[in-house]
C-alpha cells in the first residue's frame, strides 16, 4: 500500500448523487443532504442509494517517492516542490535523449471536456491545440484511445463513409425496426440513448438485439440473438450473403453511390447461412429470418457502441454492419442511419505546430491508427522503453489512467513504467500504477470543478458542487503549471477565468451566454432535417454529390485500407486463441473468455473503494452457465479460479443462465491498491495477451481468448 496521509472525499452514488461530509479522526460528524447533479449516471437501484458513500484513499498532497520503485514510499510535498521536481526531470530527459524520449498518456479520468479539449481527445482530426509534449518537439501523445472506441469511432466509419463515428447516429426517434448489436445502452458512457430505445419500444418499434450473453437490453428486446464472442464478422457476412443471393438489396443507392459491390458480391457466396452457424452458433434459419426480415423494412436503424472492437478483426466487422445498411439503403433516410460531416466552429486560438522529424511510437505497425488518430499507439510503449523500439522512451506523464488494470500484459506494462527515467501521474487515487511513479500530483473530481460540458443541442455550465479535498488542482491548471515550468504555460489555462476565456476565445458571445445563464445552460440551435445529403452535397466539403471518401461513395471495398495493404474488404477472420482455431488448447482450456462488460457499480477501475457500491456488488464475478458451472463442481457465490496459459485469477461465481454454455463473461478492473481486498487481486489482464491484436487498429482482443475455471 502507498504510505500516505488518508482523508476524507465526498460520497457518490451509481445515480449520480453527492453526498457531502465531514470527518474528524476519521469519524463522520455531519452529513448534508444528497444533490442531484446534472451528469449522473443510470442508478443500478434505479433510486438514490442510501449508503454513505466514503472512501479513505483520496489523494489530497502531492507525493515525491522516496523508496524503490514498486515499494510504494512517498512523502508529502507543497505543490511548487513537486512542480519543480517534474519539470526539471522531464526538461532533462528532452535536452539528453531528445524531446522524442518523452510521452504523455490520458485515461478515461481525464476526459472531462476541458482537458480532452487542450489534450485533443475528443476530436483528434478537428485539432486546435497541441499535444502536451508537442512544444518541446516530441510527436509522441497517447490516449486510452489505444484500446478503446477508435475501431468503433473513427477507422471502421472513416474507411467506410468518410466520416467519423460521432457524425453517424441511427435515427431511434423515428423508426420502426432498432437492431442492437454488442451493445448495452444502459451502461454506455454517458447512457443518453437508453430513454431513447425505452421510448421507441413503447411506441411499437421492433427490438432486436445481438450479443454473446444476455445484458440488459436483451431482456427488453423483442427478439435476442446470442453469437460466439468474436465471430460477428461472420454473422453479418452471412445477412449479405442472403440479401444478395435474394437480391434485396437496394439496387439504385448500390448502383450509384456504392464502391465494391461485385467484390462482396463474390466474397460472401461462401457465407450461406448453414456455414456461418457452424463459425457463430447461430441457427442458420435465424440468420435467414433476421435477415429476410430486416430487408422487408422501410425505417430500420443500427444501434453499436465499442462491443465489437475486441476481436481480431474488429475494425472489418463493424465495417461489415456498416455496409449491411449501406446494401439496404438505410443510409441518411427517416428512421435508418443519419449521417452528419459538419465540423464544430473552433473556440480555441489553434497552436502553431512545429515541424517533428521523428514518427511516433506505433507508426511503422499501425500507420493507419497513426494517421487518423494523429497519436501515439500505446500498446507499443513496452518495447520503446525496454527495447529502444523504434526508438528510447524514458519519461512519461499520465493523466487520470489506470495502466496496468487497462492494458494487457500488465508484467511488461510494470516493468517499462519501472525502468522509466521519470514517470509523473495525475489521479484522484492512488493505483497500481503509482507504485512506479516518481511524483504523483492529486486531482480533483467532477464534483470539485468549475467547467463545461458540451453536448449535441446544448452547452452545460458545470458548476462546482463541493469545495476541492484537501490540496486537490482540476487537471486542466495541473497540465497548466506543469507547461509553465517547460515554457509554454500560455497554451493552458491557468485559472477559471483564463478557462472561460481561453475556450471560447474564438466565441465570446457564446462565453457571455454560458457564464451569465441562470440555469448554466444554453441552447443550440440544432440544423433542419435534411435527408439523403450524399444526393446534394451535403457530406462533402468541395459540395459535390457522393460521400467523402476517395472514391466518393460508400466504400465497401476501401481504397483507404487498401492503400495501407489491409484487405479492402471486410473480412472475416477467426479468432487467433477459439475452439476452431486452436483445438488443442481449447482442449486444455475449453471455455471462451469474455472480459470488459461494464457493470453499474464501477466505471472502468473506478468506485472500487466506495463502501456504498460494493454493498451492491462486493466481488468480482465471473458469469457462468450453469452446465459448465457443475461439470467443475462449482456453486453460485464460491470462490473460484479463472486461469489459463498466461496465468489465473480469483473471482466470484455468478452461476446464471444468462449466458451460453461454453463461454464465461469475466468483470474488469480490478488491480489496483487502493480497492476492496477481493478486487485487488482480480486483474482481468493477467489473463489477456497483449500481443494478441485487431491487425488494423492494434486494439488487444479482450473478447475470444480462451480459459478455464476452477474451485479454489
Amino acid at each position: 500500500m502507498i504510505e500516505v496521509k488518508k482523508n476524507q472525499i465526498c460520497g457518490v452514488c451509481p445515480g449520480g448523487c453527492i453526498v457531502d461530509m465531514t470527518f474528524e479522526d476519521g469519524k463522520l460528524v455531519s452529513q448534508s443532504a444528497a444533490k442531484d447533479t446534472p451528469f449522473g449516471r443510470i442508478c443500478a437501484r434505479g433510486k438514490h442509494a442510501p449508503e454513505i458513500l466514503y472512501s479513505k484513499d483520496r489523494l489530497t498532497t502531492p507525493l515525491i517517492r522516496v523508496g524503490e520503485k514498486g515499494e510504494g514510499k512517498f512523502r508529502e510535498a507543497s505543490w511548487e516542490e513537486a512542480l519543480d521536481y517534474t519539470a526539471e526531470k522531464f526538461k532533462r530527459i528532452a535536452g539528453v535523449h531528445g524531446p522524442q524520449s518523452l510521452i504523455s498518456h490520458a485515461g478515461r479520468g481525464a476526459f472531462e471536456q476541458s482537458v480532452s479539449d487542450y489534450l485533443c481527445i475528443s476530436d483528434p482530426r478537428n485539432k486546435q491545440t497541441a499535444s502536451f509534449f508537442e512544444p518541446l518537439g516530441s510527436p509522441n501523445a497517447a490516449s486510452v484511445g489505444s484500446l478503446c472506441y477508435c475501431s468503433f469511432g473513427v477507422f471502421a466509419p472513416m474507411t467506410t463513409f468518410g466520416i467519423n463515428g460521432p457524425g453517424i447516429l441511427p435515427d431511434i426517434d423515428n423508426t420502426d425496426y432498432l437492431v442492437v448489436w454488442g451493445s448495452n445502452p444502459a451502461t454506455n458512457s454517458p447512457p443518453f440513448q437508453f430513454y431513447k430505445v425505452l421510448d421507441a419500444k413503447k411506441r411499437g418499434c421492433k427490438i432486436v438485439a445481438i450479443d454473446h450473453f444476455k445484458t440488459d437490453i436483451c431482456n427488453r428486446a423483442d427478439q435476442a440473438i446470442y453469437v460466439r464472442s468474436g465471430t460477428d464478422g461472420a454473422l453479418v457476412l452471412a445477412l449479405i450473403h442472403v440479401i444478395i443471393k435474394e437480391k434485396r438489396y437496394d439496387s439504385s443507392f448500390v448502383e450509384n453511390y456504392t464502391h465494391g459491390f461485385p467484390e462482396i458480391s463474390s466474397y460472401v457466396e461462401a457465407f450461406t447461412p448453414e456455414y456461418a452457424s457452424t463459425i457463430t452458433g447461430v441457427p442458420a434459419e435465424t440468420i435467414t429470418e433476421l435477415a429476410r426480415e430486416l430487408s422487408s423494412q422501410k425505417k430500420a436503424a443500427l444501434l453499436m457502441y465499442t462491443g465489437l472492437e475486441y476481436s481480431n478483426s474488429g475494425v472489418q466487422t463493424i465495417r461489415g454492419t456498416y455496409i449491411l445498411w449501406a446494401l439496404l439503403g438505410m443510409i441518411d433516410v427517416p428512421g435508418g442511419m443519419l449521417l452528419q460531416n459538419s465540423k464544430p466552429g473552433k473556440r480555441i486560438v489553434p497552436f502553431e505546430a512545429k515541424t517533428v522529424d521523428v514518427s511516433r511510437i506505433g507508426a511503422k505497425e499501425y500507420p493507419l491508427f497513426n494517421e487518423l488518430t494523429g497519436a501515439s499507439q500505446f500498446v507499443k510503449f513496452p518495447e520503446a522503453v525496454l527495447e529502444g523500439d523504434p526508438y528510447p522512451l524514458k519519461g512519461l506523464l499520465n493523466i487520470g489512467s489506470s495502466i496496468t488494470t487497462s492494458y494487457p500484459g500488465v508484467e511488461k506494462f510494470e516493468k517499462a513504467l519501472k525502468a522509466l527515467d521519470f514517470f509523473c501521474t495525475i489521479d484522484r487515487y492512488p493505483t497500481r500504477d503509482t507504485l512506479y511513479a516518481d511524483v504523483v500530483l492529486p486531482a480533483t473530481t467532477y464534483f470539485e470543478d468549475q467547467s463545461y460540458q458540451m453536448y449535441p443541442t446544448m452547452i452545460k455550465r458545470r458548476d462546482r458542487v463541493v469545495e476541492p479535498i484537501g490540496e486537490g488542482r482540476q487537471d486542466i491548471f495541473i497540465l497548466h503549471d506543469i507547461a509553465k515550468r517547460l515554457g509554454y504555460g500560455e497554451l493552458y489555462p491557468a485559472n477559471e477565468t483564463e478557462l472561460y476565456e481561453m475556450s471560447f476565445a474564438l466565441q465570446p458571445e457564446l462565453k457571455e451566454a454560458l457564464l451569465s445563464a441562470e440555469n448554466g445552460e444554453v441552447s443550440i440551435s440544432p440544423a433542419p432535417s435534411v435527408y439523403k445529403k450524399y444526393e446534394t452535397g451535403g457530406l462533402r466539403d468541395d459540395e459535390q454529390p457522393g460521400f467523402p471518401t476517395p472514391t466518393g461513395k460508400v466504400e465497401i471495398f476501401s481504397t483507404l485500407l487498401d492503400e495501407y495493404g489491409y484487405p479492402g474488404l471486410p473480412e472475416y477472420m477467426e479468432p487467433k486463441e477459439s475452439p476452431l482455431s486452436q483445438p488443442e488448447l481449447a482442449g486444455k482450456y475449453p471455455l471462451v473468455l469474455n472480459t470488459g462488460t461494464r457493470i453499474q457499480t464501477t466505471f472502468r477501475s473506478q468506485h472500487l473503494n466506495i463502501e456504498g457500491l460494493l454493498a451492491i456488488q462486493p466481488n468480482p464475478e465471473v458469469i457462468i452457465n450453469p452446465v459448465d458451472a457443475a461439470q467443475r463442481g462449482i456453486v453460485d457465490g464460491e470462490e473460484v479460479l479463472v486461469y489459463n496459459s498466461r496465468g489465473e485469477v480469483p473471482y466470484y461465481a455468478n452461476v446464471t443462465d444468462g449466458i451460453p454454455a461454453g463461454e464465461v463473461e469475466l468483470n474488469m478492473g480490478g488491480g489496483s491498491i487502493y480497492q476492496a481486498e477481493s478486487w485487488k487481486k482480480a486483474n482481468t489482464n493477467l489473463l489477456t495477451d497483449v500481443e494478441n491484436r485487431d491487425y488494423i487498429s492494434g486494439f488487444p482482443v479482450f473478447k475470444a481468448l480462451l480459459c478455464d475455471v476452477k474451485k479454489k
